[in-house]
């Protein structure tokens, strides 16, 4: 006699949001597959679990949307359930749970063993740098810290992932050889905060004494810096940056605005003359290093002045690398309860402006690395290119280096020299030397 065969699941991990969140889908995708759980990473998969984004109003769409999608797709038939988890749901599980009933379950950022347990898996502590990566093969994101301390009115960051919480160096080391012996080659140094790290476990700063125990992990071969806070910076940081070849010249350090009225109102602890002064102290130290920052413009309260202001700052500073954002207005954040004032289409036209400057500046930047060599990763290919970056680019935000394939063949993870013949705002292509 046939018995019916068990249909055997698979689980389809879809992330939305940050490299904060990326990261924590290649947890639990570890997780489940120490379990003996088949996992995907937005595949195909009867069980979804969506790990969603809560920060701004365009994120919570998206994630909304695609929690619909799939409920849609579970009435259908060709998904039997949908989990949800992330900073969406710790933000709203009420919410969601009542306007989105068909939802299996709402897990927040700290219910990772509910969520195990929820897929049939059982949390397993010893998994100390177990992660199942989903980017490419020669990078990797390091999350060094959970949570912000930090009290800036516009963000609701603190409400969807608590307070600081460093994760203990000798820990993170381990986790960079397991990354190394899997063939990563890079690894990006993320948290809410950078700078903060280490104050919570050591009571002292230890953002530089990390980059010390990283640099000896054989294998690895840049360790790139992303979102520093600017009020607290560890300097020794940059020394650490110049003598060690492995620590890229990058930092990414959100500065938000420039205008004292405006720094002030968000609570950014600091002032136009502070943030100049350690810029120009990042350049003195680091000649070499390239600056990323990010920008809001539309703030409550922010007048054409303000604007003014800041779109002066940014032709002076003449940053390499930039992103601006219009104000989000985030229910519960202490800008909450100001008037959000400033109308969309001037928002949208004041990030467009300062967008418009940055391009110049990027275009200027790139036009005097013609004929100059540089050593690249290669992330992909792409139609007739492969696509690499320099030290000096952070993956999916920066510049890409452009090397025509009919000519070269290169290694995906593999290094090469190349010389810059051509660049645009934000491309340069190169030819292998």
């Amino acid at each position: 006699m046939r018995t019916k065969t068990l249909k055997k699941n698979k689980i389809n991990v879809v992330t939305l949001g940050c490299s904060k969140n990326v990261y924590d889908s290649e947890v639990l995708m570890g997780q489940l597959k120490a379990n003996n759980k088949e996992v995907v990473h937005e595949e195909e998969g009867n069980i979804v679990v969506i790990n969603t984004c809560g920060f701004i109003a365009n994120a919570k769409e998206e994630s909304v949307n695609t929690i619909l999608e799939y409920v849609q797709k579970k009435e259908e038939g060709s998904v039997d359930k949908v989990f949800v988890t992330g900073c969406l749901s710790e933000r709203y599980k009420p919410d969601l749970e009542e306007e989105i009933p068909d939802v299996d379950q709402y897990f927040g950022t700290t219910e990772l063993p509910g969520l195990l347990k929820a897929l049939g898996a059982d949390y397993k502590h010893e998994l100390i740098g177990e992660r199942l990566t989903t980017t490419p093969k020669n990078y990797a994101y390091l999350k060094i810290a959970e949570g912000c301390d930090r009290p800036c009115s516009f963000c609701a960051i603190p409400l969807m992932r608590g307070k600081h919480s460093s994760t203990p160096i000798e820990e993170l080391v381990i986790e960079a050889e397991k990354l190394a012996a899997d063939g990563v080659k890079e690894l990006i140094l993320i948290a809410q905060d950078l700078t903060y790290y280490g104050l919570d476990l050591y009571k002292e700063r230890k953002l530089a004494d990390l980059l010390k125990a990283l640099v000896k992990v054989d294998g690895i071969e840049w360790i790139r810096l992303h979102y520093a806070f600017p009020t607290g910076f560890p300097m020794d940081v940059l020394d650490v940056m110049k003598k060690e070849p492995k620590v890229c010249n990058y930092i990414d350090i959100p500065l938000q605005h420039i205008s004292d009225q405006v720094l002030k109102s968000m609570r950014r602890g600091t002032t136009k003359a502070k943030t100049t002064k350690l810029l120009k102290e990042f350049r003195t130290a680091v000649p070499e290093m390239t600056i990323r920052t990010t920008l809001i413009v539309g703030y409550p309260g922010e007048t054409q002045e303000d604007f003014e202001t800041l779109r002066d700052w940014v032709k002076e500073m003449r940053f390499e690398r930039l992103g601006c954002f219009t104000y989000s207005h985030e229910e519960n954040t202490h800008a909450f309860n100001l008037e959000d004032d400033v109308p969309e289409e001037v928002k949208m036209e004041r990030a467009n402006e300062i967008m418009e400057i940055q391009s110049q500046i990027s275009w200027e930047l790139n036009q005097q690395k013609i004929g100059k060599e540089f050593r690249v990763v290669i992330d992909r290919k792409e139609g007739q290119y492969f696509v690499g970056r320099t030290e000096f680019d952070s993956p999916d935000v920066d510049n890409e280096v452009l090397i025509d394939a009919s000519k070269y063949y290169l290694k995906v993870g593999d290094f090469s020299t190349v010389k810059v013949y051509e660049a645009e705002d934000f491309d340069l292509y190169a030819e292998v030397i």
